[in-house]
């Protein structure tokens, strides 16, 4: 069975995009805000979250921060486009497992996504 993989980003061209990239190798599942990345995560099972940092309502460290209530487990790689220190320390401390600046390379997003799966 492939490996389930959530993609949440409130651009829906960076949706399509990741989704280009990971679907030959991953089962891809999208979600363009927080809440609904959080619904999507009671329903099914997901083996890693990409999870953007700035998004309207509720941003990627809110919803990280609501999503460890019920999926503490699942490991997230945090997209970011401002690169902000303050922003990729927040993730990590929280206990994203990586980061990845946006724009990225397909090639740096399969590694990424890769090593990922190869630690667990």
């Amino acid at each position: 069975m492939q490996k389930r993989i959530l993609v949440v980003d409130d651009d829906s061209m960076n949706l399509m995009r990741t989704k280009m990239i990971l679907g030959k190798d991953y089962d891809v599942f999208l979600s363009s805000s927080g809440v609904e990345a959080l619904d999507t995560m009671k329903r099914e099972e997901m083996d890693l979250v990409l999870l953007d940092i700035e998004m309207p309502k509720m941003n990627g460290i809110e919803t990280f921060e609501r999503m460890k209530e019920f999926a503490a487990g699942t490991p997230v790689i945090f997209l970011t486009a401002s690169g902000l220190e303050d922003d990729v320390r927040s993730a990590i401390k929280l206990g994203a497992v990586n980061y990845l600046k946006k724009p990225f390379q397909p090639k740096e997003l399969l590694k990424r996504v890769a090593q990922e799966f190869e630690r667990s």
